[in-house]
């Protein structure tokens, strides 16, 4: 599981939906949730949480999606499997990982040093837990 120090920059909400807004290596990420817990402020340092199977890549992407977080990152290595790849991406003093279909990487020709982009649907992030001032 992928792990992100981020601070509560917005929160929006309408009756039990929560559109919560943070910055993570000067990138705004967007989360939406369900029943916010009560102690999320504003100001608040966090540690989101997302699964390595959620991550989305592009490389040389332009264009518009509906995804609601793009962060750009430098692949770290790429391990290939049989069937699945694990892509290790550097973000800032961060890394994350992927894991995508062995095909996909193959196919995108996903090498060390690459630039990327990381894509996240915002109903993929998750709080954590928060970190004490």
């Amino acid at each position: 599981m992928n792990r992100l120090k981020a601070k509560v920059t917005e929160i929006q909400n309408i009756d039990n939906l929560n559109i919560v807004k943070f910055n993570f290596n000067s990138t705004q990420l967007t989360m939406m949730s369900l029943d916010l817990n009560k102690n999320i402020k504003v100001g608040k340092d966090v540690y989101l949480t997302l699964n390595p199977n959620h991550i989305a890549l592009a490389k040389e992407f332009s264009g518009m999606l509906s995804f609601a977080n793009k962060i750009d990152a430098i692949i770290h290595s790429c391990e290939n499997g049989k069937l699945l790849s694990s892509i290790k991406l550097l973000v800032g003093d961060t890394i994350l990982e992927a894991i995508i279909t062995m095909e996909s990487s193959r196919r995108m020709e996903l090498k060390n040093g690459d630039n990327i982009t990381i894509m996240i649907k915002a109903s993929e992030l998750s709080i954590a837990e928060f970190i004490d001032d």
